[in-house]
């Protein structure tokens, strides 16, 4: 059998949740036994994420082989069973570099480089770069953008031609649309999606099915409207209503025929079907009745996709431990003008997060202060655990103007510093230390009981890391180095013997925690805060 592509668009308004829609089809696909994968095209010109402000593009995304992606990945990967990779995420900018590369080299014979069709020709074969591996039944690709952005055409004119070129019948065009709901005359408007739709006609594609965001239910009248005015089985148009969860998408679109009407417009017949992983993780979120008061302290709080992979981690430490959480997000900045107290005063545990540059460095390190001197659990990740040596080192060793060179480049006790393979870095894009690396977990330490095991592996993004001329320093006061690097050079994990639950990673936990296999530190995190309760 052929490999099958479905292609996801999105129109009227951005943020209508094509991440999340193309995760759920791909979920509900792997409940069929499909084999699947998702891929990302995103219309931007930067290369990567990397180097974009997170108020602009919210997280970034870290795949196993150092891949900075978009946040969309990680819905791919905590919905399905899929480790992604540098294939999965691709941006106009990626595009054009490697066709203006491919022209430099002359690889075009004399020929003038054009849109089409040379870009659509580089888009389409990225799409079917994934159809050629083994066992792939489905690839789907989400198309980022809103149907009308002159940044997506490019893109939306290759998948119209990437039907032309693999036949009809192995391609299913799926839209995201809106259905507003307008309060004052009391009634759910259709034109927005009929107006999505038609441009989407113009370009050439016909969508096949329709997704709708609604707040209130399609009655069939609507629905028939819709059908009728966008040239559309009745049975194809779609109701995604909202929901408290993300996680209830799936079985939401399931109970709509979703999974059955894709395998049925592709010509492909179930081999099995079995839900329960979701109906268990929705029934878990859904009757938790025990709560726990988890503070995340950070930099973007007004922005929480900034930290959406720690977000829903947080979520899944919840399920793993049958309980609903109360988070609670703290601006650093915010609690330097206030005081510790008046945000933390009742908190079960305490989170800082990753993150550049040095505002709220000050507050961060007063949470950490706050963690540590009475007893609460505390979990750092990336910058955080950097905050956690930094406040250890002004507090108990009493050293000066301790500081991350990041911070203070003339400080006397640089206990974070610069590695010294970045040092003569200076593009900014893709040169971090990246992707998965292992660390080995000391024998019986908090770490390694979390983990089970002494030998792990965990996604990095970041710079900087613990000053090793100060390592003896920290271990003569009951400072625990509980991970390192396999060749003892770099500090990869630090806790504190003295204490209820306190750990901090220069790693990202969050990239690899799913809803129904929740990260072990997330997990034991929450378990601590519930003790703690």
């Amino acid at each position: 059998m052929s490999t099958k592509y479905i292609f996801v668009t999105g129109g009227v308004v951005s943020s209508l949740g094509k991440g999340i829609a193309s995760a759920s089809i791909g979920a509900l696909l792997e409940t069929q036994g499909v084999k699947i994968t998702i891929q990302k095209f995103d219309p931007y010109i930067n290369v990567d994420p990397g180097t974009m402000n997170p108020y602009q593009h919210g997280e970034v995304y870290v795949t196993d082989d150092g891949t900075e992606a978009d946040l969309d990945l990680g819905h791919y990967e905590r919905f399905t069973s899929l480790n992604l990779s540098k294939d999965s995420n691709h941006t106009t900018g990626k595009i054009y570099h490697t066709v203006i590369t491919k022209e430099r080299r002359g690889d075009y014979l004399g020929k003038t480089v054009q849109v089409i069709p040379h870009i659509t020709n580089e888009i389409k074969r990225r799409i079917a770069h994934f159809g050629k591996k083994r066992n792939i039944d489905v690839v789907i690709s989400e198309i980022g953008g809103t149907v009308g952005d002159i940044e997506s055409l490019p893109f939306l004119e290759a998948i119209r031609q990437f039907k032309t070129d693999i036949g009809k019948e192995n391609v299913l065009y799926i839209h995201l649309t809106l259905v507003p709901y307008i309060k004052a005359a009391a009634e759910l408007k259709t034109k927005p999606t009929q107006h999505s739709v038609k441009e989407l006609q113009e370009i050439g594609i016909q969508p096949d099915i329709l997704l709708c965001r609604t707040e209130k239910s399609l009655s069939k009248d609507i629905r028939a409207k819709i059908a009728l005015f966008c040239n559309v089985n009745e049975d194809s148009v779609i109701q995604a209503k909202d929901v408290k969860s993300i996680y209830e998408v799936p079985l939401m679109f399931h109970k709509e025929g979703l999974d059955k009407i894709i395998l049925k417009k592709l010509g492909m017949r179930p081999r099995k079907e079995n839900l329960a992983k979701w109906e268990r993780i929705v029934d878990i979120i859904k009757t938790s009745e025990k709560k726990v008061t988890i503070a995340v302290v950070g930099k973007y709080i007004d922005l929480r996709d900034a930290y959406k992979s720690i977000s829903e981690s947080l979520v899944h430490g919840g399920i793993a431990n049958k309980v609903c959480l109360d988070v609670k997000w703290v601006d650093a900045e915010k609690l330097v003008s206030n005081g510790a107290d008046k945000y933390l005063t009742g908190v079960k545990g305490i989170l800082v997060p990753g993150g550049f540059g040095d505002r709220g460095i000050e507050g961060k390190v007063m949470a950490i202060q706050y963690a540590r001197e009475n007893n609460i659990p505390f979990f750092g990740i990336c910058l955080g655990m950097q905050c956690a040596v930094i406040e250890f080192a002004k507090n108990v060793l009493k050293l000066e103007k301790a500081n991350s060179s990041e911070f203070d480049k003339n400080s006397p006790h640089p206990v974070i510093d610069l590695m010294l393979d970045q040092k003569n870095v200076d593009d900014k894009g893709g040169t971090m230390r990246l992707g998965a690396y292992p660390c080995i977990a000391k024998k019986g330490t908090l770490l390694n009981k979390i983990y089970g095991k002494t030998r792990i592996k965990e996604r990095h993004r970041h710079r900087y890391e613990f000053n090793n001329n100060y390592r003896q320093q920290f271990e003569k006061s009951n400072f625990i180095f509980s991970g390192l690097s396999p060749n003892k050079k770099l500090v990869e994990v630090i806790e504190l013997n003295n204490h209820p639950w306190f750990i901090a990673v220069q790693y990202h936990p969050e990239f690899k925690s799913k809803p129904d296999n929740a990260h072990p530190l997330f997990r034991e995190f929450i378990k601590a805060a519930m003790e703690k309760g």
